[in-house]
């Protein structure tokens, strides 16, 4: 395969045309291949609730016509001359950003997510719902050898997001760790957690998911919103992940940690947290947030996934059939990812 056979002139997607619109198949001209960039043929793609948000411009930066897709899988069939440590025909993925400048602290540093002038893969560009797309080489991550491509989209944005805090807050396999949700992000956090080898309790407003979360992972399982519940492990907990995106009883659950507990959040609560810092300074607390992981860390969440067989539990759908699937995650009957099928 050479780059000159791989040519496309436009690529083709599925796209909204206004806020909250079914989407329909759209052509666009990518134009030129830039000299880091990496074109890849898109083979699956998973279904974010962040696709979601922005089909219906809830945040207020859509631009339409708007092609969703920011958990691709596929493989490079153009590279530009100045991309590195890829090859033609490489299965890659491609997550919730798709560029960084490579030159700021941030990015110097590895901690790429926080570069000033990081790309997103859906904003101010077309996405995955199509038959290529093209990012910065950094951000195409290699698949190891052990994972089934048509269930690893969902890491490269919600596995991501969930393994990255126990890089950066050094998370030990002697912790007792608490998830507070138990729906795309949170079941992947089960899985890692427990591999990891700590003591995992889950969090779910919902105890009919009990034994689901246990076969997930999960030791314990609490309700999150049983105030009883929750002062019988008062001060229990090293650190508790927040990947519900609800208004909860927070100062309940910062009381779980014990001292210099961490309550982190990668889920996106609605309101303001009401938190008195006489919650935090008394034991040494702390509250903090993260977005996705940098490159190097999503290759290492990769590595450990094909360790340990951690995989998404997912439901496949037809490209073809993309709006039954949207409608499907806006019934929330998605368990607990869904993954489009660029081949259908």
């Amino acid at each position: 395969m050479s780059n000159s056979e791989s040519v496309l002139e436009r690529f083709t997607g599925w796209a909204a045309m206004a806020p909250g619109a079914a989407l329909q198949r759209h052509s666009y001209d990518p134009g030129p291949l830039g000299a880091e960039e990496v074109e890849v043929a898109v083979e699956y793609c998973g279904i974010c609730h962040s696709d979601q948000s922005m089909i219906d411009n809830e945040w207020g930066m859509s631009r339409y016509p708007f092609i969703p897709g920011h958990e691709v899988v596929g493989t490079i069939v153009r590279l530009g001359e100045q991309a590195r440590g890829l090859k033609l025909g490489q299965r890659v993925g491609i997550g919730w950003y798709k560029g960084s400048c490579m030159h700021c602290s941030s990015c110097i540093e590895g901690a790429h997510q926080l570069c000033g002038t990081v790309k997103p893969t859906i904003i101010g560009s077309n996405g995955g719902f199509a038959d290529r797309l093209r990012s910065h080489w950094a951000w195409a991550v290699a698949l190891p050898d052990g994972l089934e491509p048509s269930l690893v989209g969902p890491l490269f944005c919600a596995g991501s997001t969930v393994f990255s805090p126990l890089l950066e807050f050094g998370v030990k396999p002697t912790d007792r760790v608490g998830v507070v949700g138990i729906g795309g992000l949170g079941h992947l956090a089960l899985g890692f957690l427990n591999a990891w080898g700590c003591e995992v309790t889950a969090f779910t407003s919902s105890l009919n998911k009990q034994e689901e979360a246990k076969r997930l992972g999960a030791h314990k399982v609490v309700a999150s919103t049983d105030s009883a519940a929750l002062e019988a492990i008062a001060g229990s907990l090293d650190f508790l992940l927040i990947t519900a995106s609800a208004d909860l009883d927070w100062p309940a659950l910062i009381g779980t940690l014990r001292g210099k507990g961490r309550l982190h959040f990668v889920g996106i609560a609605p309101s303001a947290i009401p938190v008195h810092v006489f919650n935090l300074i008394p034991q040494q607390k702390s509250l903090s947030g993260s977005p996705v992981g940098s490159p190097a860390n999503m290759a290492k969440m990769l590595e450990f996934c094909a360790r340990h067989q951690i995989l998404p539990q997912v439901e496949h759908f037809p490209m073809s059939k993309v709006n039954d699937a949207i409608d499907h995650l806006r019934a929330g009957k998605a368990r607990y990812r869904v993954v489009l099928d660029a081949s259908k």
